[in-house]
């Protein structure tokens, strides 16, 4: 396994406000960890209040790029359905400026389909949000490198534009790099080796999330494409000194231990270490530490002490 950066990611629609969000990634900052990251999503899901309601992603990760200045920063992921394309470039390339370059779009087709009818939303079938996915990227893509001075134009079957004036530009040359995850065996592998920059795959056990790899890779070599995507993972996590610890900690966001040790990233810190190591044999770089309990910084200390510093 080479050089591992993990990732803080946060579900801050379970019950958080801005303010716990800016402790948690300040602390993340602090400790050394790669990045904060969280979901975009406007409902709560399972046995919680969701209280105080859910934050806007994007306008959080404005505020945050003001309040921090190394880490990285963005969404696992960002719905298709939310946003149309155009404002969602002009969104994320403005808070990349607030941050200095520091950002990255997690982008997805969305699949909650509670938030869309909670929210008024509309929520089409599964084959229309892969094609609004597909057109959001490329647009996204056209927005950001088109040259300044010149414009952009776009005709699909869902989006158009016409002579956009293409601004404003994100501070990362380019653009800010694009993110699509999940586990699909055809469109998604076609869409990463396509348009991503990261390929991630959440929430699948180690064997899993390597045949998700290898599709994305053989998706990467019909498509000519010669340097396949960044690989990552996403995991939730749960670690204790001791059993007792760790109990604790699955307690307090409603797990069993041997459920988590079994699909998620749980156990003592040298179980930690090992778990990751595997993915890493696998090829991932980027491990994203889905922390559920947003409360317990010290749980951020034990991370960063016991299994950051040795991966």
């Amino acid at each position: 396994m080479g050089t591992m950066r993990l990732r803080i990611f946060t579900e801050p629609q379970q019950g958080a406000s801005y303010e716990t969000q800016l402790a948690v990634a300040k602390a993340a900052e602090e400790l050394g960890f790669d990045a904060f990251f969280r979901s975009d999503h406007f409902v709560k899901m399972g046995d919680v209040s969701g209280e105080p309601g859910p934050t806007d992603s994007w306008i959080t990760l404005g505020a945050l790029a003001r309040e921090t200045s190394r880490i990285r920063l963005g969404t696992l992921v960002t719905a298709a359905t939310f946003r149309y394309p155009g404002p969602l470039a002009i969104s994320v390339a403005q808070v990349d400026q607030m941050s200095g370059g520091r950002v990255e779009l997690g982008i997805g087709t969305g699949w909650f389909e509670q938030e869309h009818t909670a929210y008024g939303i509309p929520f089409p079938s599964l084959g229309e949000r892969f094609e609004r996915l597909e057109e959001q990227v490329q647009i996204l893509n056209g927005l950001w490198k088109t040259p300044p001075g010149e414009t952009f134009a776009f005709s699909g079957e869902h989006y158009t534009l016409v002579e956009s004036p293409a601004l404003p530009k994100p501070a990362q040359a380019g653009g800010p790099p694009i993110i699509i995850g999940g586990f699909g065996a055809k469109r998604t592998p076609r869409l990463a080796a396509r348009y991503a920059d990261e390929y991630n795959v959440p929430f699948k056990k180690v064997g899993e999330t390597g045949e998700a790899f290898d599709r994305v890779r053989a998706a990467c070599a019909e498509a000519g494409r010669a340097k396949p995507p960044v690989c990552s993972a996403a995991q939730v996590v749960c670690c204790g000194r001791d059993e007792a610890e760790l109990r604790r900690r699955a307690d307090a966001i409603g797990r069993d231990v041997p459920e988590l040790r079994e699909n998620g990233l749980a156990g003592t810190p040298g179980e930690l270490v090992d778990k990751i190591g595997r993915f890493g044999e696998l090829g991932a770089e980027r491990i994203y530490l889905q922390v559920l309990d947003m409360h317990d910084l010290d749980h951020l200390e034990l991370l960063a002490s016991e299994v950051l510093a040795k991966v």
